[in-house]
């Protein structure tokens, strides 16, 4: 029996071995609260502040610009509704119109208070323009939130020029690196950000812990109320296991992050050379080069409809992709929003597909993708009229290479 290949690490990660092992202690024994004075919680204490400097110096921060959070979500939500509430006015937030619904649906929310929204054209690679906004910037704007990497379409934003631009008008800016982190080069300094989303589980780190970088001097309102903790700006007794997996993922990240990057793009390119070759109808969606490093969105010419069943016919020989965001799955069917943003007619829309690769991922499982791909391709709208057999496979323990 083979075991599923998984490339779908864009909607979550495997957990990595040794992150559990660093973990292990706070699951069980170590079981303190970080407020506690006593020894339990000096110890629980301890493990939460190590943590803190690893998450920071992933992304070139100092440990006390570290707040940890539930989620990415929350942490985009602290972002925008604490940096709005703490302005003390109804507030302008200038984003992208292909940023995650956890920004879009705030952006949602603090509309309906009177808040000014300015949604950004991008391109036809999905890439924000410096200049839309400078437009948007000239409206006393608040905060710019423009997100590192597409969750859909793997683009990377310029946001080293957008800060720039940003900063001269001096206006915050904030940038959801959920996707980004640990997979590019990230340091708060050089990208010239006030605030940056981070979310452990895309790291091969646990789910439910999150993270925000919030520069020094810069003023937010908490949106979680209680007895103070991560300075005053998200309450809550600390999620310690979770919080240690963080810091160990993103250590781990960190240090392995130019050998793991050259290794997942040597995949990204052979996967698309290979489907340029073997799948004359197959596009690319996003920028060519300017991707995320394992990170693949790709249609097929006139069969754009038929995603869905491309996608069930993979998974039932044992490959995990998506029809891009997990978030927004259960739309099925339905024109991709950022695609539609970035210039696409509503047909092309329906059709991405998404591939994106992890550290446990090898070149016998990209061999082996690229042999049930375009069986399952041909077979869509009874091209070859086969079906692609179901394959017997295992759900195995997945374990560094």
């Amino acid at each position: 029996m083979q075991s599923r290949i998984y490339f779908d690490h864009s909607a979550t990660t495997p957990l990595d071995p040794r992150v559990l092992a660093a973990m292990g202690p706070f699951l069980g024994g170590a079981f303190g609260n970080p407020s506690s004075l006593h020894y339990e919680g000096r110890l629980a204490r301890e493990a939460v502040e190590t943590a803190r400097a690893q998450v920071a110096a992933l992304i070139g921060a100092e440990p006390d610009e570290i707040i940890f959070t539930a989620s990415g979500t929350e942490a985009d939500n602290l972002a925008l509704i604490g940096a709005v509430r703490a302005s003390g006015k109804p507030g302008h937030v200038v984003t992208s119109a292909i940023e995650h619904a956890a920004i879009l649906e705030t952006c949602r929310f603090l509309a309906a208070s009177g808040t000014k929204i300015t949604h950004l054209p991008v391109d036809g690679d999905g890439i924000v323009g410096p200049e839309g906004l400078l437009r948007a910037l000239q409206s006393n704007a608040t905060v710019v939130s423009i997100m590192a990497a597409s969750n859909v379409v793997g683009t990377l934003q310029p946001i080293e020029e957008l800060a720039h631009l940003t900063k001269l008008h001096g206006v915050l800016f904030h940038t959801d690196a959920v996707q980004a982190a640990g997979k590019i080069p990230l340091d708060v300094n050089c990208l010239n950000v006030d605030l940056l989303s981070l979310s452990a589980h895309k790291l091969h780190g646990p789910k439910g812990i999150g993270a925000l970088y919030v520069r020094k001097g810069v003023c937010l309102s908490p949106i979680v109320f209680g007895g103070g903790q991560e300075r005053g700006l998200r309450s809550a007794t600390e999620n310690v296991a979770g919080i240690v997996g963080f810091g160990a993922a993103a250590a781990i990240a960190g240090e392995e992050l130019a050998s793991e990057a050259a290794r997942l793009a040597g995949f990204r390119e052979l996967i698309a050379a290979e489907l340029t070759r073997t799948l004359p109808n197959s596009y690319l969606f996003g920028h060519p080069s300017k991707r995320l490093p394992g990170h693949l969105s790709f249609g097929f010419r006139g069969q754009e409809r038929e995603v869905g069943k491309l996608l069930l016919a993979l998974d039932r020989a044992g490959v995990a992709v998506s029809a891009g965001s997990a978030c927004s799955a259960h739309h099925s069917g339905e024109p991709s929003g950022v695609l539609l943003a970035m210039g696409y007619d509503s047909e092309r829309a329906r059709g991405l597909l998404r591939v994106s690769l992890g550290r446990f991922n090898t070149q016998q499982e990209v061999d082996r993708f690229l042999e049930i791909l375009p069986r399952a391709v041909a077979a869509l709208n009874g091209g070859a009229r086969q079906s692609l057999p179901l394959q017997s496979v295992e759900v195995s323990a997945v374990a560094p290479a």
